[in-house]
């Protein structure tokens, strides 16, 4: 990595360039390792909720720099939580490492993990002279299982005052938008019979969920450019010529906030009943994942962050009307509800290649990727040094209900 010791005049909180410094030394020293690990975490891709090999990788390492690891928190396995220091503010720093089925690491996680570790080695090196507690959060099943929802629900987050992650994508972005998401699981149950000697005898499970997918098409008419629905079908039969009598769906719906996602995701059940009641199927709606929220992004943390990155030599394009419509969903917007947070991306070079594309996942490993890590890992540690040395700043966030 560069030096950026000439930017620290710029900064003009006591203590902040000594601190600035030694948080960066811990950042170079570790670099090797820091990349090693994404590299590693990116050839071994978990599932979420079976990051066994993620979880420990990433605790070693903290371990080996002076972390105190409780792995298997808030009854999950996969999920820990690394502390260091005992200073009355606490900075969350969160990682997620859960891969995509198929395409592996094509929304970057293993670059997220690292570059929280980056920032936790970063901010553990000065925790003491800073007055902080540093907690590096890991956080499973970001993708589908909602870990940082699960974690904040049972207590993970208690106490923590200001929560930072940085996500990597095509283009670098201060405040993304996130939409709230629903997640559906359907299941039809019909009768099976022989498709040519006896269709009267079968109540046609496929057909049901057609008949919704007709119904919600029709509902995008009246959709606002915010809202999305999407999804798959997991089983639609076995054979042509039985009817089929289970068919599965898994659908996300998603929506600019809660409110407004509440509102239509009881449309979007009207219209998976609708499919029931025209074949006389059976019905049965679930989830396998809490509801993601609509994100709010801390503006002093924000601003401290935007300002770090360009001191570490990040670089935020002018804003483009497609910008809003790329819009994800992520459980860190829950968190972002119950106490100040940010999630600004970070770029890896990837041009107009997407988030999860097979291609993303290679850019994912790429030396543009490594530097990403390093770059936002120190980014958020400067901005945790800010908020610890600038009264203002250091008491708003320790007044956070």
């Amino acid at each position: 990595m560069s030096s950026y010791g000439e930017i620290f005049s710029d900064h003009v909180v006591k203590g902040a360039p000594e601190a600035k410094a030694a948080a960066q030394a811990a950042v170079d020293r570790a670099a090797p390792e820091l990349v090693a690990l994404s590299h590693r975490l990116h050839a071994h891709p978990e599932l979420g909720f079976e990051e066994e090999r993620a979880r420990d990788w990433i605790g070693e390492l903290l371990t080996a720099n002076g972390f105190a690891v409780t792995p298997g928190v808030c009854g999950l396995p996969t999920a820990f939580v690394a502390e260091r220091g005992s200073g009355p503010l606490v900075v969350g720093i969160c990682a997620e490492y859960d891969a995509l089925p198929g395409i592996g690491h094509a929304c970057g996680h293993n670059v997220i993990a690292s570059a929280a570790v980056a920032a936790g080695l970063a901010l553990g090196a000065v925790a003491d002279e800073l007055g902080i507690t540093v907690k590096v959060l890991g956080t499973p099943a970001e993708e589908n299982g909602g870990g940082k929802v699960l974690m904040l629900e049972r207590g993970a987050f208690t106490g923590v005052h200001a929560a930072m992650m940085v996500h990597p994508a095509p283009r670098e972005r201060l405040d993304p938008v996130c939409l709230a998401r629903a997640q559906l699981r359907v299941r039809y149950e019909g009768r099976a019979a022989h498709a040519s000697a006896c269709p009267e005898d079968g109540l046609n499970a496929a057909d049901a969920l057609t008949v919704a997918q007709v119904a919600l098409g029709l509902l995008r008419q009246h959709m606002t450019p915010d809202q999305r629905i999407h999804g798959i079908t997991t089983v639609g039969g076995q054979v042509p010529n039985v009817i089929p009598e289970l068919t599965e769906a898994a659908y996300y719906v998603r929506s600019s906030t809660l409110a407004d996602l509440t509102e239509l995701e009881a449309r979007v059940r009207e219209c998976f009943e609708a499919g029931a009641v025209a074949t006389r199927t059976r019905l049965t709606i679930g989830s396998d994942s809490p509801a993601y929220s609509h994100f709010r992004h801390d503006p002093g943390l924000l601003a401290a962050y935007e300002r770090n990155a360009l001191a570490v030599g990040r670089r935020f394009p002018p804003k483009e009307p497609a910008d809003d419509r790329q819009a994800g969903s992520t459980d860190m917007a829950n968190v972002s509800l119950a106490l100040p947070s940010i999630q600004p991306l970070v770029s890896i070079g990837s041009g107009t290649v997407g988030l999860h594309q097979a291609d993303f996942a290679a850019y994912a490993a790429r030396p543009e990727a490594d530097r990403a890590l390093l770059e936002g890992g120190l980014a958020m540690a400067w901005t945790g040094v800010d908020a610890a040395l600038d009264a203002v700043e250091r008491g708003r966030l320790l007044s956070t209900p």
